[in-house]
């Protein structure tokens, strides 16, 4: 199973940006990162990604409103993209809301491999077999 699973991660840390990030390199993903919500749509309107694990909370523009412009424009992925809401906010009521506004999923920092990997079987994303050369973008 050679297929490319693409996902970009974004977070306006850049610890939580590197750490999600090499998990996924480390399950085999294909992984580039964006600082911010503007960012992350310039580069979801130039390439494809699989799936998104995506900050609720960053300056300028919210996670919340970052997959709600997601799920409206088909060419930025619409709905056959899988956003994860990657958050400090757990509560039963927040994860209830990033729901439903088009989260397909929620994962609470601070992330483990275990609970990334809880997630994307839960979405049906099975991690691939790492590829060597695979990077951080």
């Amino acid at each position: 199973m050679s297929q490319s699973r693409n996902a970009l991660v974004v977070d306006d840390q850049p610890v939580n940006r590197l750490l999600a990030s090499r998990m996924l390199d480390k399950l085999g993903w294909t992984v580039a990162q964006a600082d911010s919500g503007p960012a992350a749509l310039d580069w979801l309107a130039a390439n494809r990604a699989d799936l998104i694990m995506l900050d609720i909370s960053m300056p300028m523009m919210s996670g919340k409103e970052v997959c709600q412009r997601v799920r409206a424009e088909a060419g930025l992925g619409g709905q056959g993209i899988r956003i994860v809401a990657y958050t400090a906010h757990g509560q039963p009521e927040e994860r209830a809301e990033f729901l439903s506004i088009g989260f397909d999923a929620v994962l609470v920092k601070p992330i483990s491999r275990d609970s990334v990997e809880k997630v994307l079987s839960a979405l049906a994303l099975p991690a691939a077999a790492p590829a060597t050369g695979a990077g951080v973008a």
